[in-house]
C-alpha cells in the first residue's frame, strides 16, 4: 500500500507502507548509523520522534532479543529507502518487518531518504508524521497540528519506571541513577565493572536519594528538552557536592542546568555514530554515538566554542572545564566540575548502537568514585 511522509512546512516524500497498520505524528529526525537500527528503536531518547534511517538497507540481519535497549519500541515510526525483513541471518529471531507489525509501529519504504535528510538539515528538525496513501493531506495536517512541540516538552515522565530497581547485587561501588529513560547497555556496562546500579524513577526527591548508600549519583539519556525538566534539574542540584555526580546525553544537560548553565535546541541534533569528539584530557579523537537534540551554551553564551581547550565556565558551585568537544561542529560535549566531584558527556559511551571509542569512560568514572570512597 502506499503511505507517504508529510513534513508540517508542506515537504512530502513518498513510498510504501511496511509496518503496522497505523499512523504515526512527532518529530522527524535522521540518524547516521549504518547498523543498530533496532537498538535505535527501542532507545528511549527517540521517544516522540520519527527515525529516518540514512543507511539505504535496514533489516538485513532481522531483530533479536539481544538488541533491546529497553523492553518496548519507544520511536513513533521508522522511515527507510530499502526495508529488509530477513530472519535467516545469524542471531536473527525474527524478520525486521514482522517485528515492527509485532510491536504496532508503522514504517515506510522507498522513500528518498537522501532528498528528506537534506532537507531536514536545511529546515531543521520539524513535526512531520507517516500516513497511508488514502490519507488526504488535510486530515495528516491536523494529526501533526495537534502534536506538541518537541521544545518544552517533558518526555521523561513518559519513558521512566514506575518503581525503583537494583541490578548486579553485591558490587564495591553503589550507583543510585535518575532514570530519564536509560539504556539497557548502558546499565551493563556499569554493572559489568563492579558497580550495584539501582535506576530511580524520575520523580524521585533529593532527600530520598541522599538517604540511600549511594557513593555516587548518576543522570542518564532520554528524550525532550532539559529546560522542561526543573523537577529533576532541583533534585540534581540538591545532589551536587554531597556525592560524585556523573551525566551523559540527557544527564550532560540537566547536570549544567542544575549548576547554573543553558541549553538550546540544536537545528537537527546529532543523531548516530559518526561524530568525532576530542577528549581535551588525553588529546585523543574518539568516533561516538550520539543522539540528543538540546545541547549546552559555550562559556560566552553561543553555542559554539573555537578552540580546542579546556574553558573555563563559572557555575553556581564553582568552576567547570571543557573536557570534551564535537569537531563536526564545536558544541559542548562534556565538562568537568572542578570545585565540587562531577563531570558529564554529551554522547552515548555504551555504543549502544556505535563504536566502541568512548567505553573508557566508565572506567573513569568508576575508578574516580573508587579512589574518594
Amino acid at each position: 500500500m502506499s503511505a507517504y511522509v508529510l513534513l508540517e512546512d508542506g515537504a512530502r516524500f513518498d513510498g510504501e507502507a511496511c509496518g503496522a497498520d497505523a499512523v504515526a505524528v512527532g518529530e522527524v529526525v535522521f540518524t547516521t548509523g549504518m547498523s543498530g537500527y533496532q537498538e535505535s528503536m527501542t532507545d528511549p531518547s527517540f521517544a516522540g520522534q520519527l527515525i529516518t534511517f540514512t543507511y539505504p538497507h535496514i533489516g538485513n540481519y532481522g531483530v533479536s532479543e539481544r538488541a533491546m535497549e529497553s523492553e518496548r519500541v519507544w520511536s513513533r515510526a521508522a522511515i527507510m529507502r530499502e526495508a529488509g525483513n530477513r530472519e535467516d541471518a545469524p542471531e536473527a529471531e525474527r524478520g525486521w518487518l514482522d517485528w515492527l507489525i509485532d510491536c504496532g509501529v508503522p514504517a515506510i519504504t522507498g522513500v528518498d531518504t537522501r532528498s528528506l535528510v537534506r532537507h531536514i538539515r536545511q529546515a531543521g528538525a520539524m513535526k512531520g508524521g507517516v500516513f497511508p496513501g488514502a490519507m488526504g493531506e488535510d486530515d495528516a495536517r491536523a494529526l501533526m497540528d495537534a502534536e506538541p512541540s518537541m521544545v518544552g516538552r517533558d518526555l521523561a515522565r513518559e519513558v521512566t519506571p514506575e518503581r525503583a530497581t537494583t541490578h548486579g547485587h553485591g558490587g564495591d561501588v553503589r550507583v543510585h541513577a535518575i532514570d530519564t529513560g536509560i539504556k539497557g547497555s548502558i546499565v551493563r556496562h556499569l554493572t559489568s565493572r563492579g558497580a550495584e546500579v539501582t535506576l530511580h524513577p524520575c520523580t524521585v526527591s533529593a532527600e530520598e536519594l541522599l538517604a540511600t548508600d549511594a557513593d555516587a549519583f548518576f543522570l542518564a539519556n532520554g528524550p525532550g528538552d532539559p529546560a522542561a525538566l526543573d523537577h529533576v534539574v532541583a533534585t540534581t542540584r540538591a545532589l551536587v557536592g554531597k556525592k560524585p555526580v556523573w551525566g551523559i546525553c540527557l544527564g550532560h544537560q540537566l547536570l549544567c542546568r542544575a549548576v547554573g548553565l543553558e541549553t538550546y535546541k540544536l537545528p537537527f541534533g546529532h543523531h548516530g555514530g559518526n561524530h568525532p569528539v576530542k577528549d581535551l584530557t588525553t588529546g585523543t579523537i574518539e568516533i561516538t554515538s550520539q543522539n540528543h537534540g538540546f545541547a549546552v551554551r559555550a562559556p560566552d553564551g553561543s553555542g559554539r566554542v573555537a578552540a580546542d581547550e579546556p574553558v573555563r565556565w563559572s557555575t553556581d558551585f564553582g568552576e567547570a572545564a571543557l573536557s570534551h568537544i564535537n569537531l563536526y561542529d564545536r558544541t559542548v560535549e562534556g565538562l568537568q566540575l572542578l570545585d565540587v566531584p562531577g563531570g558529564t558527556v554529551q554522547y552515548h559511551p555504551e555504543a549502544g548502537p556505535g563504536p566502541h571509542d568512548s567505553l573508557y569512560l566508565f572506567d573513569r568514572f568508576l575508578d574516580q568514585v573508587r579512589e574518594g570512597k
